[in-house]
């Protein structure tokens, strides 16, 4: 049984991926830098932060963040400071040649975590799933697998969406290799207006 209004649902997720919010900024500047490979272990890090933060909202947490608006609160500073440190980190990095063997001492697991933890600590997503998925839920019937259609299909096009910002953000590296300090200039200042813009409108 598919989820109510499921095809509305599939609209919302498009457009929301497609927007360049903050998980594909991070996708982008590290494709330029370490290739698109390394960047499917930080989409992975991005999508499973997503089920685990679906699941919890959705069966344990709902009332208890409507509750508890503080424990968000802390949430989004812990976010705030993580991207300014992405900032940093991505403003230092070097462009590097992906043909290359000699990427980065950067492990799978760094990858990991980043996308992990820019998914986890975003406060917009914790409201995201308790306020999004209810409205396509059918809770008379058998909500769970209505549950994981929806989370299923969010994870895989999130993975396809970030995947392709990263793809199309290498094919950008000959332009990159002329200009190795631009794009990450402009992630870096996009990371921290972002993170601004959070600590200023955010209030829960």
């Amino acid at each position: 049984m598919l989820p109510l209004n499921y095809f509305l649902f599939l609209q919302i997720i498009l457009f929301l991926f497609i927007t360049p919010g903050t998980p594909r900024i991070v996708i982008i500047s590290y494709s330029m830098n370490y290739g698109v490979q390394k960047c499917i272990w930080t989409a992975l890090g991005d999508i499973t932060a997503n089920f685990i933060q679906a699941t919890l909202v959705i069966f344990v947490l709902g009332s208890f963040f409507s509750d508890n608006p503080n424990f968000l609160n802390t949430f989004k500073w812990v976010g705030i400071i993580y991207l300014m440190y992405l900032a940093y980190d991505v403003y230092q990095s070097k462009p590097k040649d992906i043909s290359s063997n000699n990427l980065s001492q950067k492990s799978f697991f760094s990858f990991f975590k980043d996308g992990f933890l820019v998914a986890g600590t975003s406060p917009k997503a914790w409201m995201f799933f308790p306020l999004i998925f209810p409205q396509f839920i059918d809770f008379s019937s058998n909500y769970i697998v209505q549950f994981f259609i929806l989370i299923t299909t969010y994870m895989v096009l999130d993975f396809a969406s970030l995947i392709g910002y990263a793809i199309l953000a290498n094919k950008l590296i000959v332009w990159i290799k002329a200009n190795p300090k631009v794009i990450n200039t402009i992630s870096a200042c996009v990371l921290l207006v972002i993170a601004v813009i959070i600590a200023m409108t955010q209030q829960y």
